[in-house]
């Protein structure tokens, strides 16, 4: 037995859980799970299962379930316990509690309420993603998962342009490739990226390059797995107007209007729909009157 049985203040007692490897777990948290009057989880079955495997007993105690789908209904019922006086542990079902996860929402009502709320911090995929993909973690911006129709995932990578920090997306891994190819389109090709899999699991994987090599590296082999994507800061190339225009007229000698614009754009790191929009142009300039 590891763990140690305490009084636990009442309140909001968030707790990480492991993202993969079960031994990730801390002292403290499993301190909690043995401790808490009230048990609250994302996935009340992988919390049984994780007590179990570290051997903390449940004592006759039941799991509230709590998660996306049935906050409104749950939510109230746990701040009445949490107002009788006793204390609740709430788990996500991996990482850490209000980082793409519902319990947001719980925390801020337990605020409102004047009820205090404490974390036992944990394993995060973000930042197990940040330590080993190389790039910059001086700055960095969580983004979360990205919108489900085309248009509004281009308009929301399309925001992230301008911000000098590494970018941290969740993603599936049946859209990735679809992902990389729209960042592609709206933060350049040559953007420095890192696609993190599976992470802390038998199957780890970090594959690095640019934004066009690991969309080139999935067309003809999908990942299976938990993804995090992440995204370098633009590196800035000082290239005149003139010079732009040189290299797509260039480029339209020998190809279509699409494929210029996407290679000059790639070339220089540059968005695809604005290397787009000037090639339009200058084929408008060079068609018969």
């Amino acid at each position: 037995m590891i763990y140690q049985v305490k009084h636990l203040p009442a309140g909001l007692h968030f707790l990480a859980t492991p993202i993969g490897n079960a031994r990730d777990i801390t002292l403290r948290a499993l301190d909690i799970l043995a401790s808490a009057d009230v048990l609250a989880a994302e996935d009340t079955r992988t919390l049984r299962k994780l007590m179990e495997i570290h051997g903390v007993p449940l004592n006759g105690r039941h799991i509230y379930a709590y998660h996306d789908h049935n906050g409104a209904q749950a939510r109230p019922r746990l701040i009445a316990l949490m107002q009788e006086g006793k204390s609740v542990a709430y788990a996500s079902e991996a990482g850490t509690p209000l980082v793409a996860d519902p319990g947001f929402v719980l925390c801020r009502e337990a605020l409102a309420q004047g009820i205090a709320v404490t974390s036992a911090p944990g394993p995060s995929a973000m930042i197990a993603a940040l330590t080993i993909s190389g790039l910059p973690s001086d700055r960095f911006l969580f983004a979360g998962f990205p919108p489900s129709s085309r248009g509004a995932r281009l308009k929301f990578f399309a925001s992230f342009a301008p911000v000098q920090a590494t970018l941290g997306f969740y993603e599936s891994p049946k859209r990735v490739h679809k992902t990389l190819g729209e960042l592609c389109e709206t933060l350049g090709g040559n953007r420095p990226a890192a696609l993190c899999r599976e992470l802390t699991k038998r199957f780890e994987e970090v594959r690095k390059g640019s934004l066009a090599e690991l969309e080139d590296s999935l067309r003809d082999s999908p990942v299976k797995g938990e993804i995090v994507l992440l995204v370098g800061r633009a590196e800035h190339e000082d290239i005149s107007e003139a010079d732009l225009e040189a290299d797509l007229r260039l480029a339209l000698e020998t190809m279509s209007v699409k494929d210029a614009a996407a290679e000059v754009a790639e070339k220089h790191g540059l968005k695809k729909r604005d290397a787009y929009q000037m090639a339009l142009a200058i084929t408008d300039q060079n068609s018969p009157q």
